[in-house]
């Protein structure tokens, strides 16, 4: 069954707005200032997973006031059969992480699966250290416990878009976070 294609105006789409921009604008500013203080004087290596984050990055990254550089993963997923699935890395970073000081960047982490292997993953690299920034959490939803030292907000248990989050790769692009309209 097809998606009915979304609106000339994405915005008409959305019954609810759960996060105005503002609110996530706020927080993410609030964030940007920890993680200055936090990592001043590290020269921290901020990595992110396409495309998601891209948003939250952008606007982390302006309220960061300490030097930083950025690196981006991808990644697919195969589920040969509906109970099991596997990640692979089709974007791996453009720089090394050894005795870096590496924080994980996220846009929503659900049950901690993809995330717990990406992390592995970066650990057998020796970064200084690895820590994870969610802005979005639904730790109702996780089956593997992720510390996070840096979190924007928990979700409601809804299916819910924009600031990065998608429906089939559209409404990432809106400046809030939002319910959508039956139907849509």
């Amino acid at each position: 069954m097809a998606m009915p294609k979304p609106s000339d105006d994405i915005r008409e789409d959305v019954a609810e707005i759960l996060f105005p921009e503002e609110t996530l604008q706020a927080r993410i500013a609030e964030l940007g200032a920890k993680i200055s203080e936090d990592y001043r004087g590290k020269d921290p290596l901020l990595v992110g997973v396409l495309s998601g984050v891209v948003l939250f990055m952008a606007d982390l990254l302006r309220y960061i006031t300490i030097p930083v550089q950025v690196d981006f993963m991808a990644i697919s997923h195969y589920t040969p059969t509906p109970s099991s699935g596997t990640v692979r890395i089709t974007k791996d970073l453009d720089h090394a992480i050894t005795g870096r000081h590496v924080l994980f960047v996220e846009d929503v982490i659900d049950t901690g699966l993809t995330l717990n292997y990406l992390l592995r993953t970066l650990r057998t690299r020796d970064p200084a250290s690895l820590q994870v920034c969610v802005l979005f959490d639904r730790p109702y939803r996780r089956l593997i416990d992720i510390p996070l030292a840096y979190q924007g907000f928990e979700l409601p248990d809804r299916f819910v878009v924009g600031y990065g989050l998608d429906m089939d790769g559209y409404y990432r692009n809106l400046p809030f976070v939002g319910v959508l309209k039956e139907g849509t």
